[in-house]
């Protein structure tokens, strides 16, 4: 997903522009308010870094005139481009593999049984960041299911970050990106030579996968149910009550025997008794 990342917030720097309290009070409020991440002043340098940027590119002189910009008639439009330049992308093919074992091995052969022919397979990947993890997922199924084409099964990618969602959707990756998939399956879902700069994923893995833009603090317009949703790496960003809401609303969206994957460093059970804990990271809903 796209969030704070802490790797820039000690930095320090003589500044070009000034960054008040006051200003760092209003952005941190403002983007708590809109996405329900917490910025702490720990993070005081990389809201500075991020927002300079923007303070040159419209040409205004401080983060006052910022802060203005962003109270003003045209302030919601700047705002996508405020929540986009703070939130970092963090992520890599197969990330935390582990999880992409489980999928292949305890829930796609239940998901794909016989007896399940007719019916909808849906995945959602929430907080999908630039791609990796929906075209991982996908990966992942079209080589356990040879007749995958043939099933009623898709993968739903979401992330705050718009910038993310339109570069995902291209399917486009540089080749350095693409190192940690396996050669083999790098040959067989990917277009393009070796050496090239980049490599685009087939068109049979980029059918599988709904690429849509989703605040999750907002109204979530799709219905579910979900057999499988990754949730990685996202939680951590909210306060308790913020992650107590999105847990509750995705455990609603959670077919009955769904799995819920989440990050290495997440830990639902001192926030929600909805999940019940079945492997590394991985839950299962609580009737």
């Amino acid at each position: 997903m796209a969030t704070l990342h802490s790797s820039e917030a000690n930095n320090s720097w003589n500044q070009e522009f000034s960054l008040g309290d006051d200003e760092f009070r209003f952005l941190a409020s403002l983007i708590y308010d809109r996405t329900g991440i917490v910025v702490g002043d720990n993070k005081r340098n990389l809201v500075y870094s991020r927002l300079a940027r923007r303070i040159r590119l419209l040409k205004l002189s401080s983060f006052r005139d910022y802060c203005d910009l962003l109270e003003s008639s045209a302030g919601e439009d700047e705002l996508p481009e405020t929540i986009n330049a703070v939130t970092t992308n963090l992520t890599k093919f197969f990330r935390e593999d582990h999880h992409f074992d489980h999928l292949r091995k305890d829930v796609v052969p239940k998901l794909f049984s016989a007896g399940r022919r007719k019916s909808k397979i849906r995945l959602w990947s929430a907080g999908c960041s630039s791609g990796q993890e929906p075209f991982s997922i996908a990966m992942t199924l079209a080589d356990s299911v040879p007749d995958l084409a043939s099933w009623d099964a898709k993968i739903l990618a979401t992330d705050l970050d718009s910038n993310m969602i339109a570069r995902s959707a291209t399917g486009e990756y540089a080749a350095r990106e693409i190192e940690t998939i396996p050669p083999a399956t790098r040959k067989k879902y990917l277009t393009g030579k070796k050496g090239d700069a980049s490599q685009t994923f087939s068109n049979e893995l980029r059918r599988l996968i709904t690429f849509k833009q989703l605040n999750l603090l907002h109204q979530w317009p799709m219905k579910g149910p979900f057999d499988i949703i990754f949730f990685r790496n996202v939680v951590i960003y909210f306060d308790v009550e913020t992650q107590r809401d999105i847990l509750g609303r995705m455990w609603s969206m959670l077919a009955d025997d769904g799995y819920l994957y989440v990050g290495h460093s997440e830990n639902l059970s001192r926030v929600t008794d909805r999940f019940a804990l079945v492997g590394r990271t991985i839950y299962r809903k609580v009737l």
